[in-house]
């Protein structure tokens, strides 16, 4: 062959290395290129804009009082009774539920009365027998009156002897002293009746008092009880019933600042469940005994005028005024409920400025109607984001549609 087909067939090979070096560049120009692209995706993310509906913040007026002293409590209700029966029996029916207003006297629940009613019915009977054996001596009085009357007649024309008088004189007495007997047993009788109806009675379990059902503690075919017998299959109690008029505040206050309070003086209460409503109160007492382990003194404090809001065990904050103290004008800001974000108590608001997303920290101050109060990190005029997409973030441009 020659020398030219020769060098034809000779396999020609590149350098040592340069392989590597061309997969290398391969590489760095797809990473380029996914950059590139990524970029272009965030720039084009950041340049849309999502529609959000925003809301005015408000600026909100009030007054609030010159206090000496806050402290917390509770509602407690000054009369409340779990109610039970006066004897053992079986529940059969128990028209009360929980919520429900009931009137003084009115049925609560009642009891099987089988055994009271048949006890009844035998004394009644009891009483009919006395009466009937009291007409039958009544009858046989009557006769031995008679017959001592002959008697007395005979001796004393000497027809008759002193013995047959004697012994008609002692059957009348003895008659007479066995219609005593009789009457009597009548008034047991009758007194063994009222016992029975009595106990009839009881098995009619009634409300003490006017108020409301808080609590059901039995059902219809339990057993119940004035005490605890039986373990856990008898109840001691049908339902607990509360007057709401006795409804007042029970406060424990440090003693190092009991002189700061006197009776009468007036006070505003807040209830934990309703934040931005202020209730005018008075010191009903101020309890004449210290607690050495927690050094408190106790306090009741009385509602100027009730609520249906109010309801026993309900945690309260009162401030005690300052008598004669002046009354000082508060501002704060008030913006709707959606648009507080709450995540683990840290709340915050998406405040719209030019267009773009601000997060911003806020200090709430209780809630006024469908608006939540602000003390802090807001001002009047601005607008906040009360609904929108889940993903919002400070920095992303919004279009703001007013609500």
């Amino acid at each position: 062959m020659s020398k030219a087909a020769l060098d034809q067939l000779r396999i020609e090979r590149e350098p040592e290395g340069s392989e590597t070096r061309s997969r290398a560049w391969i590489w760095l120009i797809a990473v380029l290129v996914v950059a590139g692209a990524a970029a272009a995706w965030y720039g084009l993310g950041r340049d849309q804009t999502t529609s959000v509906t925003t809301a005015l913040v408000q600026e909100l007026e009030g007054t609030a009082a010159d206090t000496v002293l806050n402290a917390s409590g509770y509602v407690n209700a000054r009369r409340q009774a779990t109610v039970s029966s006066k004897v053992t029996g079986k529940v059969v029916d128990i028209p009360i539920e929980e919520g429900m207003a009931v009137e003084e006297g009115q049925v609560l629940a009642r009891l099987d009365d089988t055994n009271a009613r048949a006890a009844l019915a035998l004394s009644i009977a009891q009483v009919e027998t006395a009466r009937t054996a009291e007409k039958e001596t009544q009858a046989l009085l009557e006769e031995a009156r008679l017959n001592l009357e002959r008697a007395a007649n005979l001796a004393q024309r000497n027809l008759a002897s002193d013995a047959e008088l004697d012994r008609n004189r002692a059957q009348t007495q003895s008659l007479e002293a066995r219609l005593e007997r009789n009457r009597a047993d009548v008034k047991v009788a009758q007194r063994q009746v009222e016992i029975y109806r009595q106990q009839l009675e009881d098995t009619i379990i009634r409300a003490p008092f006017t108020g409301v059902v808080v609590g059901k503690n039995a059902q219809p075919g339990e057993m119940i009880s004035p005490v605890s017998a039986g373990g856990g299959f008898t109840r001691t109690g049908i339902g607990t019933i509360v007057d709401m008029s006795s409804l007042e505040i029970e406060i424990d206050v440090n003693e190092a600042y009991i002189n700061r309070v006197t009776a009468g003086q007036e006070v505003v209460a807040t209830l934990d469940a309703y934040p931005d409503w202020q209730i005018p109160g008075h010191v009903i007492a101020i309890i004449p005994t210290a607690d050495r382990q927690r050094a408190t003194v106790g306090v009741r404090v009385g509602f100027d005028e009730l609520d249906p809001r109010i309801l026993p065990d309900m945690g309260v904050n009162v401030g005690f005024r300052n008598p004669g103290g002046e009354v000082k004008a508060v501002r704060k800001m008030a913006v709707p409920v959606a648009a507080v974000r709450d995540p683990d108590n840290r709340p915050y608001v998406l405040v719209v400025n030019d267009g773009v997303i601000e997060r911003r920290a806020v200090n709430t101050g209780g809630r006024r109607g469908d608006k939540i109060l602000i003390d802090a990190g807001l001002a009047a005029g601005e607008r906040v984001v009360v609904d929108g997409p889940d993903d919002l973030a400070e920095g992303m441009k919004v279009v703001e549609a007013a609500s």
